[in-house]
């Protein structure tokens, strides 16, 4: 029997602010030493007063906006109690009935609300040990909560919508969204039921990579057929995932909401927001990953696979906006895009154009893509130009006047080349006059080799076909 497959994401995102969500210790993922950045604040000591990181409401604002959601111009932290060892107060500052952002949408996929709260400690398992470490650095750092509705039918659209967001937060600035480092993280409610019924919820946690949400998705939506199929009942629980073995693998059975018992924070004032405010947070907002794809596409005439590299690495695209500028001929662009997304990349491996080793200006490239478009520089030897504006930063016209790599494209002297070529190779010009055009490609390499790869290859395989007539 086919089911029906009901999907709903939270999604936990690390705001970039420099101190934390409360109190003045710092924000920073990459402390290393456990327990530096904490204060009586952030480890729940008596008698503490909290304070609103104003740059972390206005962040989960701009979140709200980018995602069409309505921004409340009420709001109100509450405390959400629950004992666990990473959570020193014994409660989490959160929000509850009245959060900052609601019913906005990503594509098709509704989103019921985005609030902010505050992050727990992390713990630590040493190997072999029979006790558990806490690192509070994570403690008290501002998170957002991002809840949908369940408008996903399939782990892969689960994924998408994942993989969009974390594009978007970064576009925004609002974070850096890495889910390596944690500062992203996923938890899926899936349940499958039939006649168009929601059947028996189950959360998934401990989903660190897009894989893992598409992986554990598949993996659940087959479990739990097979439950239903064998005409057993299924339980609502939390269920994490092993990506080991790839399998969920049962934790708990899931809390309900009223077992938090939230109320009011009674430390914090209520939030207020003016319409003007709202909107000048608005106009922060630039284009969007979804806009940059339809003008690159518009304006550049760009295919869906250059598209999508250029609008997931942001860095890239602005990049080659910054010398399409200088080009402004429409072919020059998309043989600058062709060597960006080829060669460039291939130098850049896993670095970033933003890196501070990366030497080539975007003005430099598009002269070197100009050399290229007006048959100056052959592709063999553009190549090696670029490697060594890679490795030293230097101008194009530099490199190949050092070097005397302008392309050979003059006819007379091309013609002179070629006879040389044809008098010295009488074998392949007799097995080309016999049909076999593997001669001919052969002539135009000896061509190549003689000028050492300086000759215009096409302009070199014209001639030869007039004089080999």
């Amino acid at each position: 029997m086919a089911y029906k497959t009901t999907i709903g994401l939270e999604i936990h995102v690390e705001l970039k602010t420099k101190s934390k969500m409360f109190c003045d210790s710092s924000n920073d993922p990459l402390e290393r030493h456990p327990n530096v950045n904490i204060c009586p604040i952030c480890l729940g000591h008596p008698g503490v007063l909290p304070v609103i990181n104003e740059e972390a409401v206005r962040k989960v604002i701009k979140t709200g906006l980018a995602l069409g959601c309505q921004i409340q111009e009420h709001s109100k932290f509450d405390r959400k109690n629950y004992f666990y060892p990473d959570l020193p107060k014994g409660y989490q500052i959160s929000q509850y009935d009245m959060p900052l952002c609601k019913n906005g949408y990503l594509g098709k996929i509704r989103i019921r609300r985005v609030h902010l709260e505050e992050d727990t400690g992390r713990l630590i398992h040493p190997k072999g040990a029979d006790y558990s470490l806490v690192d509070f650095n994570r403690a008290g750092i501002p998170l957002m909560e991002l809840v949908t509705e369940p408008d996903i039918s399939s782990a892969k659209e689960a994924r998408q919508f994942a993989e969009e967001l974390q594009l978007i937060l970064r576009y925004i600035g609002v974070s850096d969204a890495d889910m390596e480092k944690g500062q992203m993280r996923v938890e899926v409610n899936i349940s499958l039921g039939k006649n168009n019924k929601l059947g028996t919820k189950a959360e998934i946690k401990n989903l660190n990579s897009f894989k893992a949400v598409q992986d554990a998705l598949d993996y659940e939506i087959a479990r739990q057929s097979e439950i239903l199929e064998s005409g057993q009942k299924l339980v609502q629980e939390t269920r994490g995932w092993d990506d080991i073995r790839g399998k969920t693998y049962s934790q708990r059975i899931k809390e309900e909401a009223q077992d938090y018992r939230y109320f009011p924070e009674p430390d914090l004032p209520p939030l207020h927001f003016t319409k003007e405010q709202i909107k000048k947070i608005s106009a922060e907002i630039a284009e969007l990953p979804q806009q940059r794809r339809e003008r690159f596409k518009k304006e550049y005439g760009l295919g869906e696979k250059e598209v999508e590299v250029l609008v997931r690495d942001k860095d890239l695209g602005e990049y080659f906006e910054k010398a399409a500028s200088e080009l402004g001929d429409i072919k020059l662009i998309k043989l600058c895009v062709n060597y960006i997304l080829t060669d460039l990349h291939g130098l850049l491996k896993r670095a970033s154009i933003t890196d501070e080793n990366f030497r080539i200006t975007p003005e430099n490239f598009a002269d070197f893509i100009r050399f290229i478009g007006n048959g100056k520089l052959s592709s063999k030897l553009a190549k090696e130009v670029l490697a060594e504006m890679f490795s030293s930063g230097a101008e194009p016209s530099h490199i190949i006047q050092e070097r005397g790599l302008v392309q050979i494209s003059d006819e007379s002297e091309l013609g002179k080349i070629v006879e040389e070529i044809i008098s010295q190779n009488p074998n392949p010009v007799e097995d080309f006059k016999k049909g076999k055009e593997n001669a001919l490609q052969f002539l135009v390499g000896q061509a190549m080799a003689k000028t050492r790869g300086k000759a215009n290859p096409e302009k070199v395989r014209q001639i030869l076909l007039t004089k080999l007539k």
